[in-house]
């Protein structure tokens, strides 16, 4: 089995006396695994950073079995974010949620696209804690847990919608929600549409909104844990006065 693709860097771990295994998110083939020879040296360890963009050519004797990659380093990679600690821990929590959700060897494009739109963000501080909003919410929906925001799950309605159904995903209306407040989960406007803009608050309740469905939807089942690196995103977060 052979191909090339264009791929982000997750997580890279030393095999070996030189060697990693570097666990790959591709645009055209999915989250894949694979031994680099000569990972832990000088040239090529700067390049297996989470979020390093490569171009992959991966090559395996049976489709089941870890194959083998050689990495072309792409662009600047993430290095343009080391003058900027809470940019990169965000951009580790990505890769860790990512490496976590994704099935093995599994297309998913849409969250290849999200991670990328996410990266390009991360530049921008005022902007990209909502935008890894977006992330988490894509990556849902690309494995099929999407959350339903067009409407009222209980009216129809579809003005006025400030809340979503911790069970279901759908929002509720004000009106509608009401009662039951205390038991639903909080929509910020800016999940709407990006025209909302972001107000006091609307991340932290963004990320609980993600957090809760990515927890029981995908990682509950597995019986893993949140990763470590979104929970440290948050308490950075949280300290620079961010959520």
């Amino acid at each position: 089995m052979e191909f090339e693709d264009d791929a982000f860097v997750l997580a890279a771990r030393a095999h070996g006396e030189s060697g990693a295994i570097v666990e790959l998110l591709t645009a055209r083939h999915g989250r894949y695994a694979a031994h680099v020879a000569g990972g832990g040296s000088r040239r090529i360890r700067p390049f297996l950073q989470p979020g390093a963009q490569v171009l992959v050519r991966y090559r395996a004797r049976v489709s089941d079995q870890l194959g083998s990659a050689s990495l072309e380093p792409v662009g600047e990679g993430p290095g343009a974010l080391f003058d900027d600690p809470l940019a990169l821990a965000g951009l580790a929590a990505a890769a860790a949620v990512a490496a976590g959700a994704l099935p093995e060897r599994e297309p998913h494009p849409g969250a290849y696209l999200a991670f990328e739109a996410l990266i390009a963000a991360l530049a921008i501080p005022d902007i990209w804690p909502a935008v890894f909003v977006r992330f988490e919410a894509g990556l849902l929906q690309d494995l099929g847990f999407g959350l339903d925001l067009s409407k009222c799950a209980a009216t129809g309605a579809t003005d006025d919608l400030i809340y979503v159904s911790p069970r279901t995903g759908r929002a509720v209306s004000r009106g509608a929600g009401e009662p039951y407040k205390d038991r639903l989960l909080t929509l910020p406007p800016f999940m709407l549409g990006a025209q909302a803009g972001l107000s006091a608050g609307d991340v932290g309740a963004g990320l609980g909104l993600t957090g809760h469905f990515l927890e029981a939807f995908i990682f509950g089942p597995l019986n893993r844990p949140l990763p470590p690196a979104r929970l440290w995103l948050l308490d950075r977060l949280r300290d620079a006065d961010r959520l």
